[in-house]
């Protein structure tokens, strides 16, 4: 009798979960036996999720009035909607932006754990950051999608930190997430040390959205989410590869952008 008769699956029945309040109790137990590290390396337990109370105040978290096309923070209110002179000057592929904080000396180390030292957990913390800095985009937005690695480097690193950040994010915000609709389909060198127009040089066409997955993409609007943003390049590449998939806009949530392109490496 296979699995999907009646009378088989009421014999093959999955274990219920445990209640709201028996996992949280839960938590707390593990809390006790195992009390969690702030990812700052601060002594002690974190005095709120994931960081040291003195960790928050070094981060330079950004809120409005920013620029609406690229999250640059403005040094007063100029208005809603109004974007700095190099996004109007040279419209961007992604319609909006939106980033949590500088990239700086105290957000880039942490970003860095997230990268290279095998802490997916840190996706978690970021995801609360962009539910709050991206909440309008959120809000517009039908779909989730995750900046990829090429296949080659997913190997290497185990797990894509872009994707680490945007599944807990479409949890909290209670929108769908697209885990393939876009791939990267040739590997590239690192970005970091290269010109703004080398990077674009360097992303250009590896991005797409693959035939059968284009349908998920048709006629809805698409937030991309990375780590960090720069120059823009891999974004932009990202946003018009979505585009001639059918994304009606396409929107950008990033960790942390710099104040200028060429501030730090990455």
């Amino acid at each position: 009798m296979s699995l999907q008769d009646g009378g088989a699956r009421s014999r093959f029945k999955a274990p219920s979960r445990p209640s709201a309040p028996l996992r949280g109790w839960g938590a707390v137990a593990l809390d006790l036996l195992l009390p969690p590290e702030a990812f700052d390396g601060a002594a002690g337990s974190p005095q709120t999720p994931g960081f040291s109370a003195g960790a928050w105040s070094r981060i330079a978290f950004l809120d409005d009035p920013v620029c609406d096309g690229c999250g640059l923070p403005f040094p007063y209110d100029q208005g809603e909607g109004v974007r700095c002179p190099a996004c109007t000057a040279r419209p961007r592929a992604f319609a909006r932006a939106r980033a949590a904080c500088l990239y700086d000396e105290h957000s880039r180390e942490l970003i860095l754990k997230l990268k290279h030292a095998d802490r997916p957990e840190i996706g978690a913390l970021f995801a609360r950051w962009l539910s709050r800095a991206a909440a309008p985009l959120l809000a517009d937005a039908d779909a989730v999608v995750p900046v990829p690695l090429h296949p080659s480097r997913l190997f290497a690193r185990r797990y894509n930190q872009a994707a680490e950040i945007a599944r807990p994010l479409c949890r909290l915000a209670g929108k769908r997430y697209l885990a393939d609709a876009l791939v990267r389909r040739r590997a590239t060198a690192t970005q970091g040390s290269k010109s703004g127009r080398g990077r674009r040089m360097n992303v250009k066409g590896a991005f797409e959205s693959p035939g059968g997955r284009r349908r998920q993409v048709e006629g809805r609007r698409v937030l991309l989410v990375d780590d960090v943003l720069t120059t823009g390049a891999t974004a932009e590449a990202c946003a018009r590869a979505l585009l001639a998939a059918g994304a009606s806009a396409v929107d950008l949530a990033v960790v942390a952008r710099v104040r200028e392109a060429a501030d730090l490496p990455i």
